[in-house]
């Protein structure tokens, strides 16, 4: 995996970097987040990351649970953050005649909360902890070789099925395994809970095992309903 400006070595990695609490929001290494920002606070926040080394990290708040509206920024400066989070970078930035910003972050490494602090404008910054998701940044693709890809396109079938969702089978089945796992994380319709648990699992097989027994989950409960 070839590095371009976009790309930070893990020793290039800031020590701190500022945090957009964002309820059902799942970044991952790899993965492509658009945002629409446009409070003052993250406004600043961003104009503080593109002054400095355009990365700040994604994380939700520790009270979203399944009943947690999608998307929904709930920051009062003081509400607790769950502990774990992805770093993104920011790779296109543009402004709106309305005064937001439209941003994609690119995902790199999950990091753990240390410590935290709220500016003056209003955004927080935390001490990050990169130490525990070194493996984040290595070559793409190297965990993914005992993953068994046919039961998670079984399950992933079934699922999308349940939920009435349409899907390009024939470029799922053409997806690189890893691209795979990380794209399905981060848009099936999971719950602001689920996909915390799938942040948190420590490696890629872990990942898809994790979102296999939420969609056999939901799956099940499904089935239940209908009986």
């Amino acid at each position: 995996m070839s590095r371009g400006v976009f790309d930070p070595r893990y020793e290039d990695l800031p020590a701190r970097i500022p945090v957009f609490p964002l309820t059902g929001a799942l970044l991952l290494p790899g993965g492509q987040m658009p945002l629409n920002i446009f409070e003052p606070r993250y406004l600043s926040m961003i104009d503080h990351a593109l002054s400095h080394d355009r990365i700040i990290g994604m994380i939700q708040p520790a009270h979203a649970g399944k009943e947690g509206h999608e998307h929904e920024s709930i920051d009062d400066g003081a509400a607790p953050l769950y502990s774990v989070g992805c770093a993104g970078r920011i790779t296109t930035f543009g402004e709106t005649d309305d005064g937001r910003y439209v941003i994609s972050l690119k995902g790199l490494v999950r990091f753990e909360v240390s410590s935290e602090k709220l500016t003056e404008e209003g955004f927080r910054v935390i001490e990050a902890d990169f130490s525990s998701f070194r493996a984040d940044m290595l070559e793409e693709g190297e965990d993914d070789k005992n993953l068994d890809r046919d039961r998670l396109l079984s399950v992933l079938s079934g699922y999308f099925e349940a939920q009435n969702i349409q899907a390009d089978w024939d470029a799922i089945k053409q997806t690189e395994t890893h691209r795979l796992v990380n794209s399905l994380a981060m848009i099936c319709p999971f719950s602001p809970v689920e996909k915390q648990a799938i942040l948190e699992a420590p490696n890629l097989n872990m990942r898809a095992d994790v979102m296999e027994v939420i969609m056999e989950m939901a799956l099940h409960q499904g089935s239940g309903k209908s009986s």
